[in-house]
């Protein structure tokens, strides 16, 4: 009986997902042909918040927040969270406050409707291209230097592993020590439980917080530190995630 329900639950969302981007599409379209590159994708990002907010409402799977207050918003940061299911959209759009650019895998523009949305806010990468990784790197540099945050998810992709966390890439660490751009690492509680990657016939509403951790300096850190500073993040979160139970 439970299997069928959240088989049903899981449908519904799904369809208040689909109807929402549909919603949401026109606007997206809009924005990013007539205006200017960087207003254009604040634009659709608030356009992805109202989204998020109303599939967050519709769909029972509510956001919380922990320690948002303490985020300077006056300067850029380097977001980096944890990724262990689809509901990390919502979250991420709900949670972080200030505007930020995202780091995404490309096959998820081949996802219909929500592809074409996607590849006007996230920027792309192609793990199996160098030369896609090396635009990319400096497509986020660039929306550093422009004043803009950044949001990677340093795992690469949804951790499907028994552990709280799965290994890190160097990507994050690497542009936040090129850049001098500080660290907000920040872990998503019960994600994986509400809406399992390995198997989401399990899904079920409830409760998603995001809690933003300390801000990480990397003032006067070489490439050298890169080894060090990502174990440092991981370790924060890892904890973070564990002592959060």
């Amino acid at each position: 009986m439970r299997k069928v329900l959240s088989a049903v639950f899981l449908l519904y969302a799904a369809i208040i997902f689909i109807l929402l981007m549909f919603a949401a599409l026109p606007f997206v379209l809009i924005f990013s042909t007539i205006l200017p590159v960087n207003t254009g994708k604040k634009a659709i990002l608030v356009v992805l918040r109202t989204w998020a907010a109303l599939f967050s409402v519709l769909s029972c799977f509510w956001i919380k927040t922990q320690h948002k207050k303490s985020i300077n918003q006056s300067k850029s940061h380097i977001y980096v969270g944890n990724h262990g299911s689809y509901l990390d959209a919502i979250a991420v759009c709900l949670s972080i406050p200030q505007y930020f650019s995202a780091l995404g895998k490309i096959e998820m523009t081949k996802v219909p409707v929500f592809g074409l949305i996607y590849k006007r806010i996230v920027v792309m990468i192609d793990r199996n291209s160098k030369e896609s990784r090396e635009q990319s790197v400096e497509t986020l540099k660039k929306d550093i230097s422009n004043g803009q945050s950044i949001l990677i998810f340093a795992e690469g992709t949804m951790n499907q592993t028994e552990k709280p966390l799965a290994d890190f890439y160097d990507g994050a660490f690497r542009i936040a020590i090129e850049t001098q751009t500080p660290i907000i690492p920040f872990v998503m509680l019960n994600n994986r439980k509400l809406l399992p990657r390995k198997n989401p016939l399990k899904a079920r509403p409830g409760l998603i917080t995001t809690v933003f951790l300390s801000e990480i300096s990397v003032i006067e850190l070489t490439m050298e530190d890169v080894p060090a500073l990502k174990k440092k993040v991981y370790d924060v979160m890892e904890e973070a995630i564990i002592n959060a139970g």
